[in-house]
């Protein structure tokens, strides 16, 4: 449908996003006379195109960056030298003028990515090689925008020289790879790759890679297709998120065990992974000409696969299409002799973060949750790495949830990608699921990514552009509920063209929809306030705090059936509902030790996308043993199957055994750890742990401050924190009472409490205050060794 704005407040809508997005794409470089290229035919599809441009350089400036755009992904050399493995993301960053969805009119811009290549010039004579890949297809799972064209842009100023894409490079479709193989699945834009080494162009996959004496001038000249802006590539905006981090070849965990070089009896070889990675297979062989090799992992719902077909004599293959999984496994003909064996990891940023206890199993829990966290990123959070790879942004809020305690700046920074593509491809009022192509409503998923994805993106960034560009939206779809005379709003089904009544798997017909998204729809109204009071939008301050005064009594009068919630109190006593409840602030207080005896501790019915709420709910009420009990009892199997290194989809097994929607490391970091930011980029944040029967804990997180790092001992009567905070930071510091009388306080080596008093005074770390739990202090940035004895 086309979109249309009916009223003042759309128009101004779309006022506020060219603004906003102008804004944060302000730093377009000037493309000047850059041309899109690529081959005559205008794909086609799964075509991997080589491009190659030789400049002479004179002098080498101290910064030389060069910035590409192209549909679908790029790798490039200069010189011989990888300098970016996999660049690009899929399409696309933003509308570029009316949709038709039905029609599949879909104008879209497209990202560009900025690289640095100083370092790998020299004077004299340069060689630049790029290798494209079109997908040239899109899926019912939204997540690529197709253009319809395969093409390059590329534009560098390197002193007073200006390379750009032109006319002038050389361009040749790769002939090894066949893009005649079907697609590997329905759900997925990327292809498995097949490629026949006897059709290879001479040194572009031997080991010098495109070295700079290769020989081009057969080589057709590049079609110029025209400049930015022209259609179907529309506007380039800049790729936000840091480049994946390129962990090199690798050996496989069972590297030794192989026993390298040794001769194929045929039997397929199973290469073991550290863990569950996003990864490109790699090998070297000696073999006669024809003879295929087959590559492939252990996830039976890996749908990325290669094929290898040899040359003669010795050679080398890496498959850039990535796959997944805890083995790769290699089927080679009887007779080739294996060299070598190995994998490329990439990751969205480092794996940063950390946890560790002194208990085995929720050291490996949070282990493989971290891990899952990880194998769900890349282009875009996503489900799962294997089936879909779509943008559920209802997983997507699941993932937040820990991703602050685990990923750094590039794991925050496809977060914002998240919010920005969610909103701009938002439809009548709608922020769907699967974006950017496709809008599909799941309510419940729609007023989660609200509360616990946008809010929780500034809470712990600080990026108040974005916020301000993403809260309209969020605005705008929490007044498309009506209320009812009862005080509630009305339950959202099947208002919107492509829309899915669906809250959670778990155990069926147990599900009780109507009082979760009315305490969803509670939590985004509670959340939205916030951002609205930051905003300085009084009136709609006023707005959501009116109907959220309505709403709490009239939720308890509709739902509370003496010991739980429920809309059927007969049929219903579902753990989901009462955890939102919770979770959301609409349950009273009072009725907290209820729910968690009477529900959250016997039923559960939840999937992992909800069981991580219902262990907050429980933490919330003040029962973090239970909570923890709640998580093992999950997860046991699980955790107890040394084979597996990230979470399934359901419990006990079932679906992808690695999905996105694994939140406990959430529980584990925020009240175990007791780790939380109190305000905005972490500028405060408390340590309030909640240790149970654990005696050692270890903390990491990689905040937008910097690491904050976190080390605590309970030994006998004695209580041991060692914090190291960064620069421009705040911590509300709380030594656990536990039930007993602290006696003494001391901090580096100085004593400022004994016996219920303030003593000596340590610079920049002072009395804050008390409750029956914690005895707080205030510690400002630094390094700070904190002993407490209790009486």
């Amino acid at each position: 449908m086309k979109i249309e704005f009916k009223n003042f407040t759309g128009v101004l809508l779309l006022l506020m996003t060219l603004v906003s997005f102008s804004s944060i794409f302000a730093n377009t470089p000037n493309w000047n006379d850059a041309q899109w290229i690529w081959q005559q035919e205008d794909g086609p599809s799964n075509t991997w195109m080589s491009f190659r441009k030789t400049i002479t350089i004179d002098e080498i400036p101290e910064i030389v960056e060069a910035n590409i755009a192209v549909d679908s992904k790029f790798w490039l050399w200069i010189n011989g030298k990888m300098v970016l493995f996999e660049g690009g993301l899929s399409r696309g960053p933003s509308q570029a003028g009316d949709w038709n969805r039905k029609q599949k009119i879909t104008p879209t811009n497209s990202w560009f990515d900025t690289v640095n290549i100083q370092p790998y010039l020299k004077k004299g004579e340069n060689s630049i090689a790029i290798l494209v890949w079109y997908w040239g297809r899109e899926t019912h799972k939204g997540t690529h925008i197709d253009s319809g064209k395969g093409g390059l842009l590329f534009s560098a100023e390197i002193g007073n020289q200006i390379v750009v894409s032109d006319k002038t490079w050389k361009a040749k479709k790769h002939s090894a790879y066949d893009n005649t193989i079907p697609p590997a699945s329905k759900s997925l834009v990327q292809y498995s790759v097949k490629f026949n080494a006897q059709n290879t162009m001479q040194d572009w996959m031997e080991n010098a890679w495109y070295a700079s004496n290769f020989n081009d001038s057969k080589w057709s000249k590049a079609t110029e297709k025209g400049k930015v802006g022209v259609a179907p590539w529309y506007n380039v905006e800049k790729n936000i998120v840091p480049h994946l981090v390129n962990h090199g070849l690798q050996n496989y965990k069972n590297h030794k065990e192989l026993q390298f070089p040794f001769v194929s009896d045929g039997k397929t070889i199973k290469a073991k992974l550290p863990f569950n990675k996003q990864i490109t297979p790699y090998l070297e062989i000696e073999s006669k000409a024809g003879d295929t090799i087959f590559i492939t992992t252990d996830n039976r719902l890996n749908k990325i696969n290669a094929t290898y077909i040899t040359k003669a004599g010795p050679q080398s293959f890496e498959s850039f299409s990535w796959m997944n999984g805890n083995e790769i496994r290699y089927t080679i003909p009887k007779g080739v002799k294996v060299k070598a064996l190995k994998y490329r990891w990439m990751s969205v940023g480092e794996m940063v973060g950390k946890f560790e206890i002194d208990d085995p199993f929720y050291n490996r829990l949070w282990w493989m949750g971290n891990n899952t966290l990880f194998v769900c990123a890349r282009d875009n959070f996503m489900d799962c790495p294997d089936r879909e790879r779509a943008l559920w942004i209802g997983d997507v809020a699941d993932q937040v949830g820990y991703l602050f305690y685990s990923m750094d700046n590039s794991g925050r920074q496809l977060l914002k990608k998240a919010i920005l593509q969610t909103t701009a491809f938002s439809e009548n009022g709608v922020m769907g699921a699967l974006g950017p192509l496709r809008v599909r409503e799941l309510v419940a998923q729609t007023l989660q990514f609200i509360a616990q994805g946008i809010w929780p993106y500034y809470l712990n960034t600080g990026d108040l552009e974005t916020l301000q560009h993403a809260y309209p939206y969020a605005y705008n779809y929490l007044k498309l509920f009506p209320m009812q005379e009862n005080g509630l709003p009305e339950y959202r089904i099947r208002k919107s063209p492509d829309s899915w009544d669906w809250v959670d798997w778990g155990v069926k017909k147990t599900a009780d929809k109507t009082p979760i998204q009315t305490a969803f729809y509670y939590l985004a109204l509670s959340k939205a306030k916030e951002m609205a009071e930051v905003l300085g939008k009084k009136e709609d301050v006023k707005w959501y705090q009116d109907r959220m005064k309505t709403m709490k009594p009239a939720f308890e009068k509709a739902y509370w059936k003496d010991g739980f919630y429920s809309s059927d109190e007969e049929k219903l006593k579902d753990d989901r509902a009462n955890s939102i409840a919770i979770v959301s602030g609409i349950a009273n207080p009072d009725y907290y030790k209820q729910i968690v005896e009477n529900v959250l501790i016997p039923n559960r019915f939840s999937s992992p996308h909800f069981e991580w709420v219902a262990e907050e709910a429980i933490c919330i009420a003040g029962n973090y043993e239970a909570s923890l009990e709640r998580m093992k009892a999950q997860y046991q199997s699980q955790v107890d199957k040394k084979s597996m290194s990230t979470l399934y989809e359901m419990f006990p097994k079932g679906g992808s055994y690695n999905h996105a929607w694994n939140g406990s490391n959430k529980i584990l970091s925020k009240y175990i750890a007791g780790v939380a930011p109190t305000k905005v980029a972490w500028s405060e944040f408390q340590i309030l742990p909640n240790l149970v029967h654990f005696k050692k804990l270890e903390k990491l997180i990689p905040t937008v401050k910097g690491n904050i790092k976190i080390d605590i001992g309970v030994k006998d009567n004695t209580y041991q924190l060692t914090l190291e905070s960064p620069e421009n930071t705040t911590a509300i510091v709380g030594i656990p009472k536990t039930d007993k009388t602290i006696n003494e306080v001391v901090v580096n080596g100085k004593v400022i409490w004994n016996k219920g008093k303030n003593r000596k005074r340590v610079t920049g770390f002072v009395f804050d205050s008390e409750n029956e739990d914690f005895l707080k202090f205030k510690a400002q940035a630094g390094a700070w060794d904190i002993i407490a004895t209790y009486k």
